[in-house]
């Protein structure tokens, strides 16, 4: 078996949610491919130090704030990479290259420059997530209550949906769905169902959010652009990433009002299980946008909700 070389990337993000490419210089491996900055961890080094090391070194830049992302694997022809995803989101000094041949500011979901190496090309699609993903609750709140918060809640900016109700009859179930992706469409949003391929077809969704019970069954990926899953432990977790999912949501991390008596996974244990995944995780479970920060440094993509994803909902975490 080849030596695992371990490497430290920087995602590189603006406020506007552009972020940074690098051309690799010629007389490297793979010339003129873009990739994102950074290099090996040395010897007694933290995936973290190196990459502060590495953007000072390359860029000239020193890291104020950086969170740890995914984690990937790939197999070069030269080498075994284990590449550290870090987004780096505050630093300070201007950008000064010293080692690609380029730089570009790209968008998420509209990259110009190409190619990119093979084991950073899935993280193109990755950053075109948001860090909140709403859950709806139509069938406890009533479906006009539901899609009037769903409404006023894309307004002020939710761009993730999961469509989530397995308690409204079908024919009601249905009819919801499709209002509202025509809402999440008409204000730019993505929205997955959380039932079956054929509803979501039906609605127009954009993918489709497996439970964990269709997780485990789960033999392919299913056909669809965008595919989530609810994951509890690490096992659901390499299934989801086995299957080539986009991302996972993992919980509950908190006690939640649904099960009070029940204890969550805790940051503690949600950064080790999120650190091993090469999927985004969102972290789920009594949790309110205002833990956005610290789910952030534990490693996730953001925060999942129901409650807390609505007008009136917790701005705290907690049942």
């Amino acid at each position: 078996m080849r030596k695992i070389t371990e490497v430290a990337a920087a995602v590189l993000l603006r406020p506007d949610g552009s972020f940074l490419l690098g051309q690799r210089a010629p007389g490297t491996f793979y010339p003129g491919y873009w990739e994102f900055p950074g290099g090996k961890v040395e010897p007694g080094e933290t995936p973290r130090a190196a990459l502060v090391r590495e953007l000072a070194e390359e860029l000239e830049i020193a890291v104020r704030e950086a969170h740890p992302w995914v984690l990937r694997e790939f197999e070069y022809e030269h080498a075994h990479v284990r590449l550290h995803f870090f987004r780096v989101t505050a630093w300070e000094g201007e950008l000064r290259d010293h080692v690609h041949a380029a730089l570009e500011w790209q968008r998420p979901g509209a990259t110009t420059v190409a190619p990119m190496l093979p084991a950073n090309a899935p993280i193109l699609k990755a950053l075109q997530l948001p860090d909140f993903y709403a859950i709806t609750r139509a069938a406890q709140v009533g479906i006009p209550r539901q899609l009037a918060d769903l409404q006023a809640t894309l307004a002020g900016g939710l761009r993730l949906v999961q469509l989530r109700e397995p308690d409204l009859a079908p024919p009601d179930r249905a009819d919801f769905f499709r209002r509202a992706v025509a809402l999440c469409h008409g204000a730019g949003a993505k929205v997955l169902v959380n039932g079956t391929a054929d509803e979501a077809r039906a609605a127009g969704a954009d993918g489709l959010h497996l439970p964990a019970r269709a997780l485990v069954a789960a033999g392919t990926r299913p056909d669809f652009e965008w595919v989530g899953a609810s994951c509890h432990d690490g096992a659901e977790l390499e299934k989801a990433a086995a299957l080539g999912l986009d991302f996972a949501v993992l919980g509950p991390v908190l006690p939640t009002a649904s099960h009070p008596g029940a204890p969550g996974l805790g940051w503690a244990r949600f950064r080790t299980l999120a650190g091993r995944c090469p999927l985004p995780v969102y972290a789920l479970g009594g949790l309110a946008r205002a833990d956005g920060g610290e789910a952030l440094a534990a490693g996730a993509q953001g925060i999942a909700a129901i409650r807390a994803a609505w007008a009136g909902g917790p701005q705290r975490a907690g049942p």
